[in-house]
Order: structure tokens, then sequence, then C-alpha cells
């Protein structure tokens, strides 16, 4: 049976194992594992689904509680996608802060089942990146 939670960390041996067997490593800095670590340490607001106590599923966030939630990473190992875990950790993040906008960057992968749940692109965003210069 999976069970959802809050949990205030998760060991980085478990993120990094779902970041691998979901697919979202191929977008993380997986050769730098003190930055996994840091990633971790910095969220704020992180939700497991775990079958039997195995993490197979983890939102990381930022948020105020109150106007703003960032969805870092959303993860689901691949052998259970497609069952509702997803969506179940973003609605347990929605539920955190009612009044809270959502905000995410999708993989190219992903942008169906965000358009599927609601999510609407913004044209607003913007990045800068490490390298890039700050003007």
């Amino acid at each position: 049976m999976i069970s959802f939670q809050i949990e205030d960390i998760v060991s980085l041996e478990e993120f990094i194992a779902v970041l691998n067997s979901s697919g979202l490593a191929e977008r993380r800095p997986m050769d730098n594992p003190n930055q996994l670590q840091k990633m971790l340490i910095g969220s704020n607001l992180i939700i497991t689904a775990r079958d039997s106590g195995k993490l197979v599923g983890i939102l990381r966030a930022l948020s105020d509680f109150s106007y703003r939630c960032f969805i870092a990473d959303l993860a689901v190992e691949k052998a259970y996608q497609k069952q509702g875990l997803g969506k179940k950790l973003i609605q347990m993040a929605r539920s955190t802060s009612t009044d809270a906008r959502l905000f995410l960057f999708a993989a190219e992968g992903a942008i169906t089942f965000y358009e599927k749940l609601g999510f609407q692109l913004h044209d607003h965003c913007y990045q800068l990146k490490p390298e890039d210069q700050l003007n």
C-alpha cells in the first residue's frame, strides 16, 4: 500500500535512487552529490510516496505556504507512473497552502501531464543560469 506524507528530510541515497528510477536524473546534477544534498536541505516542503517504506515518489518544493509554492522536483519511479501518484503529491502540496499558486518547470515529456491536471503555461517566467552574468 502506498502512503503519502510530508517529511522533514529524505536521505540522499533515497533521493538519488528515485531520481534515477524516474528518469528525472537526466536533468539533475547527478555527478554532484554535494549539490543534491543541498537541494534536499534547502527545500522547505518535501512530500513523499512510499510503498512499504521504500521511497517511490517525491515532490520537493520551496513555499511560503501562503502566496507561492515553487515545485522544484516531482519524481515517481517509472514502475509506479500512471497510477496517480504524481497527482496525489501535487494535491498534497496544494493542500499545504490553498491560497498559493503552484509553479514548476515541466520536462518536455511531462507537459501533457501537467496540462491534463490544469496547469497553464505562464508567459513571464525568466531564468538566469549560474554561468550567465547579471548585467
